[in-house]
Order: structure tokens, then C-alpha cells, then sequence
């Protein structure tokens, strides 16, 4: 009895030292993410890549294509859809999206609630768009608005990720 005692004993103390193993295994991974993405955020290297698209006006749409926004120091390209009212039309533009590159713009980086940061981007050589404002979580997903002057805000849903292209 005494045998079968300790071994229940023996197996318990295993499980739950496995268990706090595997707690502290994913809390270092997570701590890991968080630094790393910190670190994009600072150094101003990174590419934001549309999962999911919601207009000011409409319901969540599921994007099935490649739409990024990438952010250096000196340069944000942005390649996103738009869905929505536009109070203007450009002369000359037919694409109907949020394309553009900027060269001249403000960078500020806010640290938000739970391991967030408030990124806000003001292009001033755009006129059309007056703002991106990004929400990024420590786990790299986030959230994208686009204020322009010609037309409804829009909104994205996707995930930061460290940029690889050369500006």
C-alpha cells in the first residue's frame, strides 16, 4: 500500500512539474514576441499585412489578396483596398484604393493599455490621407484605421511582421 502510495505521489509531482514547465515555456515565448515586436515598433521597420477589411458603413470583409502597408524610417507605402463612400473623386486616379508612398510624415508611438502601442502616421505630402492610426498588441496582431479627406474612414484587422525589403 505504502509502494502504491508514493507512486501516485511520484506521478503527481511529475504532471505538475511537466505542467509548470510548459506554463513558463509559453510565457517565455510570449515575453519573446512582445520584445520583438517592441523593437519593430521602434526601429520603424515593419509591414502590416490586411487580414480582414470593415468600412465605416458596411460589414467585416475577408481580403483573399496580398494588401500591406510598410513602414521605415523614411518611407510608408501603403497598397489597401477601399470599400466605401468617397465625397470626391481624384482626377486621374482609377484605382480606387489606398495607394500611395509618402516620404515627408510624422511618426509617433503611444504605449496603450495591456501591451499595446498607439502608432499614428500623418502623411503631408499625401492629400488625400490624413491619418493611419494603428493599435498593436504584444502577440503582433492589429488594427488599422485610415482617416482621409475625401472619403469614409476604413478599418483593417491583421498582423505586424519585421520588414525584409531594402528602402
Amino acid at each position: 500500500m505504502k509502494t502504491i502510495n508514493q507512486l501516485c505521489r511520484i506521478c503527481l509531482f511529475s504532471i505538475a512539474f511537466t505542467g509548470v514547465a510548459t506554463i513558463l515555456t509559453a510565457q517565455k515565448k510570449t515575453s519573446d514576441k512582445a520584445v520583438q515586436i517592441k523593437n519593430m515598433l521602434d526601429s520603424q521597420r515593419y509591414v502590416f499585412h490586411a487580414k480582414s477589411v470593415v468600412p465605416f458603413s458596411g460589414r467585416q470583409r475577408y481580403l483573399t489578396s496580398e494588401y500591406t502597408v510598410s513602414v521605415s524610417k523614411d518611407t510608408v507605402i501603403s497598397d489597401l483596398p477601399y470599400f466605401g463612400r468617397a465625397y470626391s473623386a481624384s482626377i486621374g486616379n482609377t484605382d480606387g484604393g489606398i495607394r500611395f508612398t509618402s516620404v515627408k510624415f510624422t511618426y509617433s508611438k503611444v504605449a496603450g493599455k495591456k501591451g499595446s502601442w498607439k502608432i499614428t502616421i500623418k502623411p503631408t505630402d499625401n492629400r488625400d490621407v490624413q491619418q493611419l492610426l494603428f493599435t498593436v498588441y504584444d502577440n503582433g496582431t492589429a488594427y488599422l484605421t485610415v482617416n482621409s479627406n475625401n472619403r469614409q474612414s476604413i478599418s483593417f484587422n491583421g498582423d505586424i511582421n519585421p520588414s525584409t525589403t531594402k528602402y
